[in-house]
């Protein structure tokens, strides 16, 4: 069960209710994802792509353009080298489309996940060459890749890195020295160099930024980079980056005109997955249209991906959604058998004894092997590794919690690795075999995790009395959306609330419905979704709880029914 903590960030929000004509527990949720100033409430709550910033701060970005339209001119034979995930799909796209745009000669190619492993690789480098490739750019990749790419530059290739990973870096006497390739340009915000002053951006978005310099050096048509915003967008929440300042913005412009996308494969992508592209959604796009992106590359390959988001006929985009999506289900099903068996293998070995979760799952298809150790992680609340064989060796990957930065804790296990990369969150490695019993006991002897920190907090934005939460106040909670990474759905919480009436409903047995009263005997509908049947409150019983207020529809009539999270 989590730790309860109420936030208690200070700021005058009588003030900024009365400046922007807010409800106050508005302007405190506002304060506790940390927008303080007035320039960044106006962003939060007005930004729209005015508002981003400008992409020529980026370190390499103009320099990138340069060599690009350089190429370009001299009709030089480019190819993009992307991801296999959402972002690096969606990343891939938008090169591509702005680049043959632009009169390129360019063609694109994804690493297979089993064949290649994640990012650019020898093997790719010497398709290339046997192509007569000219330059390689990378997308949401490559910054990691630092003896491949002085490989490709031993070859006479011109490289561009763009990319929003961790910068690597080697440890010296307890100082991080950061490495970097010899590629002619890097374009990526975390660089300790650049001076954009947003790090947080998506792969999908650093590709966007370059093409927006190159058709305004070009003089193209700007209506163009509506669809490639739309492509960053839907790459911001499946990549789950932090939707704070001009992500956020992002993901409203792309939320508000995607219903009117020209892009023939999402719309065909939408209709198979039958949603209503005029209620696209955040929640949509992170789980269903993002896992159906993700199946190609785990399953077979990211190009179906590509092939649907550059489609242009309506049939064959229809033809193409559809197998993403029937391979989506597939790895579905796969999914839950293997999370399953991780989770009984954590309880009943002693693997249940560490800090630092690693698991073994041999037989494992690898590419669900992230989406495994998400889930245990969620199960258990601790740092999780997955690890699978592989046609060489094994591979993992890693899903983390607050506190425990994944990408630095690898690191110093470095040596144990054939490859690895990542961020604080998440993070992708390779390993001999006979290494992971020593990868998981040094990651447990260098783990410094307090009990505290092991223990899962539900932050509370606002203790509300159920009362409060008029329509009014739930028509005001729109503003703050879209919700996700760094902007979390707001949390409330109330308590001695008398229990009337408690029943587990729905097909699956799963919904807890709930009568609750307050002490001035008003009575409120609530529900529970993944209710536990074993975990009832009994009737007359005063308990608390965490929630969100929300607008039930029935036959034409609007209720307010509290969504339950949590009750003690």
């Amino acid at each position: 069960m989590s730790k309860w903590m109420v936030y208690a960030k200070k700021a005058d929000f009588k003030a900024i209710a009365a400046r922007y004509g807010i409800d106050q527990v508005i302007a405190r949720i506002i304060r506790n994802r940390d927008v303080c100033t007035n320039e960044e409430i106006d962003m939060y709550l007005g930004g729209d792509i005015s508002s981003m910033h400008d992409a020529h701060l980026l370190k390499d970005a103009d320099k990138a353009a340069d060599i690009i339209i350089d190429k370009i001119n001299h009709r030089k034979h480019i190819r993009i080298v992307g991801d296999y995930d959402i972002d690096g799909v969606c990343s891939v796209t938008i090169l591509l489309k702005g680049l043959k745009k632009a009169g390129a000669d360019v063609d694109y190619t994804v690493p297979d996940r089993i064949a290649d492993g994640y990012g650019i690789n020898e093997n790719i480098i010497n398709h290339a060459i046997e192509d007569g490739i000219d330059t390689i750019v990378t997308c949401d990749n490559g910054i990691a890749a630092i003896p491949q790419i002085n490989y490709a530059k031993d070859n006479n290739m011109t490289v561009i890195v763009t990319d929003h990973h961790d910068i690597p870096f080697k440890e010296e006497n307890g100082e991080k020295v950061f490495l970097e390739s010899d590629a002619d340009a890097i374009v990526n915000p975390k660089q300790k160099e650049c001076k954009y002053p947003f790090k947080m951006l998506c792969g999908a978005t650093v590709a966007y930024k370059l093409i927006e310099i190159i058709y305004e050096r070009l003089n193209l048509n700007p209506e163009d980079l509506n669809e490639y915003r739309q492509l960053a967008a839907i790459a911001t929440i499946g990549d789950v980056v932090d939707l704070e300042d001009e992500n956020r913005v992002l993901v409203k412009f792309g939320l508000s005109t995607l219903k009117n996308t020209k892009n023939t494969g999402i719309r065909a992508l939408v209709d198979a997955c039958q949603i209503d592209i005029a209620s696209l959604s955040s929640y949509h796009i992170g789980f269903v249209i993002g896992p159906c992106l993700n199946a190609g590359g785990r399953l077979e390959t990211a190009r179906h991906a590509v092939s649907l988001l550059l489609e242009e006929n309506p049939g064959e985009a229809r033809a193409k959604a559809e197998k993403l999506r029937s391979l989506n289900e597939e790895r579905k099903d796969m999914t839950e058998k293997e999370a399953a068996k991780a989770i009984d293998m954590v309880e009943n070995t002693e693997l249940i004894n560490d800090n630092v979760l690693v698991v073994y799952l041999p037989e494992c298809h690898e590419s669900v092997a992230g989406i495994i150790a998400g889930r245990v992680k969620e199960y258990f609340y601790r740092p999780t590794f997955v690890i699978t064989d592989a046609a060489e060796g094994a591979k993992g990957s890693g899903r983390s919690i607050e506190g425990y930065n994944m990408f630095e804790e690898i690191t110093r296990c470095g040596y144990l690795l054939n490859k690895f990369g990542g961020h604080p969150m998440a993070a992708g490695i390779s390993l001999d075999k006979e290494n992971i019993d020593e990868f998981r006991w040094q990651l447990n002897h260098n783990q410094k995790l307090t009990k505290e920190q092991l223990t899962p907090v539900t932050w509370i934005d606002v203790p509300m009395p159920l009362g409060y939460a008029g329509f009014p106040l739930i028509e005001q909670l729109k503003l703050l959306e879209p919700f996700g990474k760094g902007n979390e759905k707001p949390v409330f919480a109330d308590k001695n609330l008398r229990v009337r009436q408690a029943s587990i409903i729905g097909k699956n047995r799963n919904v807890l419905k709930m009568v609750l009263e307050d002490a001035n005997a008003y009575s409120y509908d609530a529900i529970m979704f993944r209710a536990d049947s074993m975990n009832v409150p009994k009737r007359e019983q005063n308990i608390s709880i965490v929630y969100y207020p929300s607008i039930n529809e029935f036959n034409g009539k609007k209720t307010i029914q509290f969504v339950v999270t949590e009750w003690k």
